[in-house]
């Protein structure tokens, strides 16, 4: 029975081994796109961002449509 015992306690290490890779995979893996989408997103050219009220063309369309 102890050998019987002994290829369970070993199956189950090598499924557990196994899970953990490909876990550790699978970590790696979805970083990898982050990274990606990350460098590129720098090397564009970023507008200055813009604060308060801006008049623009819909905003005069409503003026008008609301004044007359």
């Amino acid at each position: 029975m102890t050998g019987k015992k002994q290829k369970v306690i070993n199956s189950r290490r090598n499924f557990l081994r196994g899970s953990v890779i490909a876990g550790a995979g699978t970590v790696v893996a979805s970083g990898l796109p982050a990274a990606a989408v990350a460098s590129t997103t720098t090397d564009l050219e970023e507008k200055p961002v813009e604060e308060g009220y801006h008049l623009t063309k819909h905003i005069l369309d409503y003026y008008k449509s609301a004044a007359g």
